[in-house]
């Protein structure tokens, strides 16, 4: 905590579209990258118009349940750095409305059953999705009302900051938030836990109910704890929301892991995983599709692409596509890699 206060004293705050000074000769304008709240793409001005940069880092073209999609209308641009987390020609993520009904149909049978729907989710941006989410469903009547949403871990006081720059969200959640005086945030239903005993009471003797705990990946945090308390239990769901990287717990259930093993004292428990395990695809990435819809749909067309940040397959084929389909110079750099812009 010391090193992040430290850090915070270094830091210089930017609003979207505020051009600053770096050096001399280099400024940099933040702009939107639609990935989470606050997320921006830095666009480079080098020299008196020499050569102009956008670099996208994490990004998202598609509005979301939170957040409006990536900017595209820039002064100048000469070169564009993409990411590629999801760029390989497989990378297409379904289409919202299935992943609705997909949630629909799991917490709708998970209640129905008597069950628990535990969602792992991650700290920041994923874990406000899914409140906003079902508070849409629950708003469009396909949820009831009714059902308990209990939040653990980080997640709560990250949403306490996405409650308090309602500026940084999508148009529709910023105008049920000031004209309808409906903060998704705040719905009644929605519970904090806030303690080892508050837990345990909510295992114990809650009923139905939805958990969304940190951490997303279960390598930590009270959702491994749900888990070890929930998994044996075949009226329970487990939905991942989030990618589950290799090595995690989360993509070893993913991949059919049956038996989860924890020490507890000088023993190795061992408990089977008898709960529903589902696995829906939201991410804060653009997919394929969104990659080279943004790559269209900017304002000027850059002269060369960068392609980094993703599996180098990814990187490859997304360079390989772009160049093939708008006859632009691409790149896919390796680390350490130099390359001359100009």
């Amino acid at each position: 905590s010391d090193d992040i206060k430290e850090v915070v004293k270094h830091t210089i705050v930017l609003d979207y579209g505020e051009v600053t000074d770096v050096t001399p000769d280099v400024r940099i304008t933040l702009y939107n990258s639609g990935h989470m709240l606050g997320s921006a793409m830095a666009h480079i001005h080098v020299g008196n118009g020499l050569h102009n940069i956008l670099y996208t880092a994490d990004m998202k073209f598609t509005k979301t349940q939170l957040l409006s999609p990536a900017e595209t209308s820039f002064p100048r641009l000469e070169t564009l750095m993409i990411e590629a987390t999801y760029g390989g020609k497989d990378n297409v993520l379904p289409p919202y409305k299935e992943q609705d009904e997909m949630v629909v149909r799991i917490i709708q049978d998970t209640i129905a059953r008597g069950g628990k729907v535990l969602i792992p989710t991650l700290g920041s941006g994923r874990g406000q999705e899914m409140i906003v989410l079902l508070e849409n469903l629950i708003r469009a009547g396909k949820l009831k009302e009714d059902i308990p949403i209990y939040i653990d871990g980080m997640v709560w006081d990250i949403t306490a900051i996405h409650t308090a720059y309602p500026e940084f969200l999508n148009s529709s959640v910023r105008n049920q938030i000031f004209q309808r005086d409906n903060n998704p945030f705040l719905m009644p239903n929605i519970h904090r836990v806030g303690s080892q005993k508050e837990r345990k009471q909510l295992i114990e003797e809650g009923g139905p109910c939805i958990i969304l705990a940190t951490s997303g990946m279960l390598v930590g945090g009270p959702s491994v704890q749900y888990l070890r308390e929930l998994a044996d239990n075949p009226k329970n769901s487990l939905v991942f929301s989030c990618y589950q990287p290799e090595g995690s717990l989360g993509k070893r259930i993913k991949d059919g892991l049956r038996e989860l093993s924890f020490q507890n004292g000088k023993k190795i428990e061992t408990i089977p995983i008898k709960l529903e395990v589902h696995k829906i695809e939201i991410s804060g990435h653009a997919d394929r599709r969104e990659l080279i819809n943004f790559y269209k749909r900017l304002s000027p067309k850059p002269r060369r692409v960068l392609v980094n940040h993703g599996e180098q397959s990814r990187c490859l084929d997304l360079s390989r596509s772009l160049h093939q389909q708008f006859r632009v110079e691409t790149t896919a750099p390796r680390n350490l890699d130099s390359v001359r812009l100009r």
